[in-house]
């Protein structure tokens, strides 16, 4: 049997993180109020200060660099696979025309 995880929009988060910074709750009282464990509020307060604008990019859990890397080496890896399909077109056409 498999429990889903519970997944909390990125606004809930800012709001439970601003308890805690702009409110002046205790993480533990704040995770309490919530029904969330302290561990995750905690969390989610280290990456809304480290990341700001990239804090909870949603579910991919990728900031929007490590998107684009991802973007741009999975286009890389096309782009040299059809380099390497018009190589050999080119060597069997040259073969042929001979």
């Amino acid at each position: 049997m498999t429990t889903q995880r519970k997944s909390y929009s990125r606004q809930f988060k800012i709001d439970a993180v601003r308890l805690v910074t702009d409110e002046g709750y205790m993480i533990s009282e704040a995770a309490r109020n919530l029904g969330i464990h302290p561990n995750l509020l905690g969390k989610w307060k280290s990456q809304l200060g480290m990341e700001q604008g990239d804090a909870f990019p949603g579910k991919s859990h990728m900031t929007s660099e490590k998107e684009e890397l991802y973007r741009l080496r999975k286009e890389n890896q096309r782009l040299r696979m059809e380099r390497e399909i018009l190589k050999k077109a080119a060597a069997f056409f040259a073969k042929e025309s001979m």
